[in-house]
């Protein structure tokens, strides 16, 4: 009798293993019910890096969009990708830096980053000549204070662009409508925020136009900015992503602000904030920061009070230049 119950357990076991294998077919990625984001929940995200790149002190193609549909396919990403390939360094990975300069200096990128990242459309800071500063939030999952910072963006008539992932999207549509419906760009920031440099082409493509496809069904609209998860790039996304119609948008501004239990006061945001402006800033800030919503509506009244205008991100996509490869 124990024997027939051991069997019994084993079997049940048996059944119920192959049952999460096919449900889950080994890589924790399954469709959810917003069509092409593979994610069902917040476990598939990897944040365990949110930005990589450095906080320190001191051939062109063709982006073709026809009847609101992206045209790229794989083979003709796949195609451009190697017809300018040169060398190994062209799937390096890269991590964006920025070492911050004091008194509204134009703060100093990686050497040869910025000639990279213009080669292939993307942006990292405005205009510097102009006392313009432009505001991002990343979003990788809600904290509970993105309300307040829409309601601070609202009250004081700033757009920004907010980047969100697929389970972001899936979980949050409510928040995500208020962003289109009050004039926000809302941005790319993959599906699961893996690094795209340590995915092959087709993986990257999937990354982002599948939540490009389920964001398309819910407001009839593609997104423009892509903002790669962890600050991690290569040639290689650079050349795949602006081939699907983005933008990559970096940043000239950012801090160590999306760690949920380092609450250091809105005081701080606002000093940090406030102390590194500089011409064409474009801030990135982490919504789950408690300090940065309750700093928002300070450091958009003192950036104004020290001269700066805050402008429309989408002006800083970069016009299409004629196909230069034939």
């Amino acid at each position: 009798m124990k024997r027939t119950y051991i069997i019994y357990i084993l079997f049940l076991c048996y059944i119920l293993t192959n049952l999460c294998a096919c449900t889950n077919n080994g890589e924790n990625i399954h469709l959810s019910d917003l069509g092409g984001v593979f994610s069902a929940s917040m476990k598939d995200l990897d944040f365990s890096i949110e930005i990589s790149g450095l906080l320190s002190e001191g051939g062109q193609f063709n982006n073709t969009k026809s009847n609101g549909k992206i045209n790229a396919s794989l083979d003709e990403i796949n195609t451009s990708v190697n017809n300018i390939s040169q060398g190994q360094n062209f799937s390096k990975i890269l991590r964006w830096g920025i070492s911050r300069k004091p008194n509204g200096q134009t703060p100093a990128a990686d050497p040869g980053a910025p000639e990279l990242l213009s080669k292939y459309g993307g942006v990292y800071i405005g205009d510097t000549t102009q006392k313009k500063i432009y505001l991002t939030f990343d979003e990788g999952y809600e904290n509970g204070y993105t309300a307040k910072i829409l309601d601070v963006l609202k009250n004081n008539g700033v757009k920004a662009v907010f980047f969100i992932t697929g389970p972001y999207l899936k979980d949050h549509m409510d928040l995500v409508e208020r962003m289109v419906a009050e004039g926000h760009s809302v941005g790319n920031h993959t599906i699961h925020h893996y690094s795209l440099p340590e995915l092959d082409p087709a993986r990257v493509e999937e990354e982002v136009l599948g939540l490009d496809r389920a964001f398309y069904e819910k407001f009839n609209k593609h997104m423009k900015f892509l903002r790669p998860p962890k600050g991690e790039y290569s040639e290689m996304t650079l050349a795949v992503t602006q081939k699907l119609g983005y933008c990559n948008m970096f940043w000239s501004f950012a801090y160590d602000d999306w760690y949920r239990d380092k609450v250091r006061g809105p005081e701080y945001a606002l000093d940090i904030v406030t102390r590194n402006l500089h011409n064409g800033a474009i801030l990135l800030l982490h919504a789950v920061s408690k300090d940065n919503a309750d700093a928002l509506d300070s450091i958009i009244k003192t950036a104004i009070q020290m001269g700066y205008t805050f402008g429309d991100p989408e002006t800083l996509i970069p016009a299409k230049k004629e196909n230069s490869n034939g």
